[in-house]
């Protein structure tokens, strides 16, 4: 029954959209989840036919199977981005999660590293080993250029304008914003490029990727992951780090510099200013804690 409407929003979110296969699939899943709860109760009505009440009480039942407030939240915006569609093909005339409410959330403010950290991370490589040579590289890359790790593991060398010190990157949604880089990362990569990598037989279809393994394959997610957990327990480090904390750091070490927001969040390739905010509060902790370090009457 709501297969058509199904396939209907999957081409929407790949088309109109431009979303990435995994954030359709992320979308898609909330609305499984909604159909699951109609089939459940015996009341699988036509996306028209579902009330304010209907959800409310679909909102209800996902909190009793013990999800996060976030988990909750974010499907919600799922159901409400497929609203959005209903309404544009003219499927449903209202759009009943105009008044919907998702729990409150408390902005969880992200471990950071301190640049001295950083620099300690990066020390810890074996650069005797090739794959040190090229875990400098991408340690360096993605602090520089506060990449996601997705993006790091796509770039491209075709994305690569080293000679006037910029990255094109490709991110979320496909799309491409250009990045400065700076003079280290440069220097890594070029050494990593000249020196590891042109050794590698590289698998056909990868030969435009920067970043490969031993056998010639873009690296995965996971590995960037293991790669600094590893060295993060080398250099002593009792944070909870993720690749995602040198994005982190990026973005608030510019912010504490002074950085204008709105750069930030170019360089971020956050599609909302509302986003990058999350590191004025980071800026603000930053400021308590140099209160508390320095001032007399805080001591």
């Amino acid at each position: 029954m709501w297969e058509p409407y199904k396939k209907g929003y999957k081409a929407w979110l790949r088309l109109e959209k431009s979303l990435a296969e995994n954030s359709v699939e992320s979308y898609l899943r909330d609305v499984e989840k909604l159909t699951d709860y109609l089939q459940l109760n015996s009341n699988l009505k036509n996306p028209a036919d579902i009330t304010l009440k209907d959800l409310e009480k679909f909102v209800v039942w996902i909190h009793e199977l013990g999800m996060t407030a976030t988990s909750q939240a974010r499907i919600i915006s799922g159901i409400r981005s497929f609203y959005k569609y209903c309404l544009l093909e003219q499927i449903s005339t209202i759009d009943p999660t105009v008044l919907l409410e998702a729990p409150k959330l408390r902005r969880m403010l992200p471990d950071i590293l301190a640049f001295d950290e950083i620099e300690k991370i990066i020390a810890a490589i074996d650069l005797s080993k090739p794959e040190g040579g090229r875990n400098k590289a991408i340690l360096e890359t993605m602090y520089s250029c506060g990449l996601r790790v997705s993006e790091l593991v796509n770039l491209k060398l075709s994305c690569l304008y080293l000679d006037v010190g910029f990255i094109k990157v490709i991110g979320k949604g496909d799309k491409e914003r250009l990045v400065p880089i700076g003079s280290d990362a440069i220097k890594y990569i070029n050494i990593y490029l000249n020196t590891i990598r042109n050794h590698i037989p590289i698998v056909q279809g990868e030969e435009d990727i920067v970043f490969l393994n031993r056998r010639g394959k873009r690296l995965t997610r996971v590995m960037i992951f293991l790669i600094l957990k590893e060295l993060v327990k080398i250099a002593g480090i009792r944070k909870n780090i993720s690749p995602h904390t040198f994005r982190h750091s990026f973005a608030t070490h510019l912010v504490e510099g002074g950085a204008d927001l709105r750069a930030v969040q170019e360089m971020l390739g956050h599609e909302s200013i509302t986003t990058t905010e999350i590191y004025t509060h980071l800026d603000r902790e930053f400021l308590r804690t140099t209160l508390q370090q320095y001032h007399p009457a805080f001591k």
